[in-house]
């Protein structure tokens, strides 16, 4: 069973940076495509970033596209999100999402394996 575990989430100013890190396990970490979501108060849960499991392609929303880079290191079993110049807008529970899967799919993959989420607030 894959268990997903979401970290380093917090309160930043706007203009901070975060970096949110996502440990899988239970399964073989290099099989999956991982992504990120996030849902503010109110509002549906959004795509926010995906990488695929070889790290041969990169989604993005494209408001978060220049400021957000997503990653993988595939020796600690762990994603990446790195948030640049974060905005009070994009205050939200982030989620982290795992599918495993042999194609280059990101952001059409229907995810089936998701964390608990970190709480990321920034203040204006």
């Amino acid at each position: 069973q894959v268990q997903l575990v979401e970290s380093g989430g917090g309160l930043v100013q706007a203009g901070g940076s975060l970096r949110l890190s996502c440990a899988l396990s239970g399964r073989t970490f290099r099989s999956y495509t991982m992504a990120w979501f996030r849902q503010a108060p109110g509002k549906e849960r959004e795509f926010v970033a995906g990488i695929s499991w070889n790290g041969g392609n990169t989604e993005y929303r494209d408001s978060v596209k220049g400021r957000f880079t997503i990653s993988r290191d595939n020796a600690k079993n762990t994603a990446y999100l790195q948030m640049n110049n974060l905005r009070p807008e994009e205050t939200a529970v982030y989620y982290c999402a795992a599918r495993e899967t042999s194609t280059q799919l990101v952001y059409a993959l229907s995810y089936n394996n998701w964390g608990q989420g970190t709480q990321v607030t920034v203040s204006s």
